[in-house]
């Protein structure tokens, strides 16, 4: 008889489920930081269907989504799956895995008891019609990724994943290593590879934003195995060495640079032609890195609000700019005229289907790809190693943890294999026009459209000389009510929030007081406080800030005003609001 739950390390026979098993939970009441809402629970060992595969889970995959998952933000997962129908009150996580099958359904024939497999996180139902008609299964309304949005992942000693979900396990690669790379690697994959005539190919310049982080580390082994000319973006010179040992033929240290941001508006000459010198010295320093002038066709993007203009005017034209994340922020901008006239793709792109899944993974089997494992933790240190992604604070690459495996170091049971890869092509192979004759590189124009050529003329006047001396303030207790009161009587439209020590932390705006009336009663909302309703954070300028800057700020940012400082003072209060009415007024002579 089976017994009702075996230790952790202790690995049951083969074959034989118990009742119960360990598991790192998550519950509603729970949600918050990692460190308090992952808890270790006895949970039934859970039933599967006859397309599933039951894994006994030797060690699983850190990711970024279980960290949301804690949280309960911004999807509470397990409200979701409750409102769909589902029963459990509690998330077991994890989306990368590697373990043995302990149990097969009846109609599984790719996967039998015994075998040592990795998990992709890719889950749908293979009866759904999209999928029955031949669609991408990445298309399918059914679409999940396992251990985020299904139950039963991988942070359990045993999980449930559909048959198609299993692949080998690479024999040179511990369980630690194993379970590190496939989520990263999926999405990577699919990224590079998965686009058709648009994917990457032989001697491709690919610009990999992120090259020493987990889906960067993958993405420079993926296009090198390819036979591409990865080029990684990275934020320290430090890491350069890094990534030029994957594969990257060079690298770019993001913080030379200072153009980052939502694209000036089209109208703004002085603030579009400032962004334009930048995203050219960018693109200068590309060539330089690539030996020859040649633009990326295919860009690998996940960073979005501060960089996809960038990309966009630094791909070839006909190229790609494949994004699958916006660590950076979701309002990204596009200058529709570089897509339009060079006939660039900007394209939408989320892990992997499973030809993609086993593709990358054969990549891992042969040696071309190495899963980049920066740490792994032993089970008790499951909660710290999301905390410390939570915080900001982990390696970089990837991480697991121990959850059946006994110790590190065990599983593998043959050498790496002895791969070379050939060294990436010689610049003079493409016509070089840079090297052994020193030619210089000339200036990025990316084919010198006409709207490139603007040359606005010099602005010499400063923000003091438009500033709305003064301003009237509200501290975080302010209620909506007062709020009101103020705004009416001095006929103004906005008020800074300052803390206890006089700094500016937020604006609350005639805008702010309407959206706080949203679903509240009137009563309900004159108590509401100025921290409550605020859209926090001031952008600031200083008095001797140039006003065509400022106008490019808020412009850009889609802001009305900017709080002024002086920072001759720093320790002063604002000195006043720079605002699209006073400019206005000032530079048409208007008075009302």
């Amino acid at each position: 008889m089976a017994k009702e739950i075996h230790e952790l390390g202790s690995l049951p026979p083969l074959g034989e489920v118990p009742q119960k098993m360990y598991a790192w939970t998550i519950r509603q009441e729970r949600y918050g930081e990692p460190k308090e809402a992952f808890q270790v629970e006895k949970i039934d060992v859970p039933e599967i269907a006859d397309d599933e595969v039951l894994v006994y889970v030797m060690a699983a995959g850190v990711n970024y989504n279980n960290v949301w998952a804690a949280l309960g933000y911004p999807v509470d997962v397990i409200g979701a799956r409750q409102k769909a129908g589902e029963k459990e009150d509690f998330h077991i996580g994890g989306s990368d895995a590697s373990g043995i099958v302990y149990k097969v359904g009846r109609r599984v024939t790719n996967a039998h008891v015994g075998d040592e497999v990795v998990i992709h996180c890719g889950s749908w139902d293979s009866q759904c019609p999209s999928v029955l008609k031949g669609d991408d299964p990445m298309y399918s309304p059914t679409f999940r990724i396992w251990g985020y949005e299904t139950n039963y992942g991988s942070f359990a000693q045993f999980t449930k994943v559909k048959s198609f979900q299993v692949l080998p396990k690479p024999q040179h690669l511990n369980w630690e290593e194993a379970a590190a790379y496939m989520l990263v690697g999926g999405t990577a994959y699919r990224m590079l590879l998965g686009w058709g005539e648009k994917s990457l190919r032989k001697n491709d310049v690919a610009l990999i934003w992120g090259g020493a982080g987990g889906l960067g580390s993958m993405a420079i082994q993926i296009a090198r195995a390819r036979g591409g000319i990865p080029v990684a973006v990275v934020s320290d010179n430090d890491k350069f060495e890094y990534c030029e040992s994957l594969g990257a033929k060079g690298c770019i240290n993001r913080k030379d640079f200072d153009h980052w941001g939502m694209l000036p508006h089209w109208k703004d000459t002085v603030g579009y032609a400032k962004w334009l010198k930048g995203v050219r010295k960018f693109g200068k320093v590309l060539w330089e890195v690539i030996g020859e002038k040649k633009n990326p066709r295919l860009v690998f993007e996940h960073p979005g609000e501060s960089t996809i203009p960038t990309s966009i005017f630094v791909c070839e034209t006909g190229g790609s700019v494949v994004i699958c994340a916006g660590t950076t922020g979701y309002n990204a901008t596009v200058d529709l005229r570089y897509l339009w006239m060079r006939q660039k793709t900007l394209q939408g792109s989320h892990f992997a289907n499973a030809e993609q899944a086993q593709g990358f993974n054969q990549l891992v089997m042969e040696g071309l790809v190495d899963p980049c494992m920066s740490k792994a933790f032993k089970f008790d240190d499951l909660a710290t190693s999301h905390q410390l992604m939570h915080e900001n604070r982990h390696p970089h690459g990837n991480m697991s943890v121990l959850i059946g495996a006994p110790d590190f170091g065990m599983g593998a049971i043959k050498p790496k294999p002895s791969i070379t890869i050939p060294a990436l092509p010689a610049p003079e192979e493409y016509g070089a026009w840079v090297g052994k004759d020193n030619k210089v590189v000339p200036e990025f124009t990316s084919d010198e459209m006409d709207i490139e050529k603007t040359l606005p003329v010099e602005d010499t006047a400063r923000v003091a000389d438009y500033v709305h001396d003064g301003l009237i303030t509200c501290n975080l207790d302010t209620t909506v009510e007062k709020m009101a009161h103020i705004m009416l009587q001095h006929h103004i439209r906005a008020l800074v929030v300052t803390d206890n020590s006089n700094k500016p932390v937020g604006i609350v705006s005639q805008f702010d007081l309407v959206l706080a009336r949203q679903g509240r009663t009137s009563e309900e909302t004159k108590k509401l406080s100025a921290a409550l309703v605020m859209s926090p954070g001031c952008v600031t300028c200083d008095l001797q800030t140039p006003l065509s800057e400022a106008i490019t700020t808020m412009t850009r940012l889609r802001y009305h005003r900017l709080v002024v400082v002086d920072n001759t003072r720093p320790n002063d209060p604002p000195v006043g609001v720079l605002a699209m009415t006073d400019i206005i007024k000032k530079t048409l002579d208007v008075n009302t």
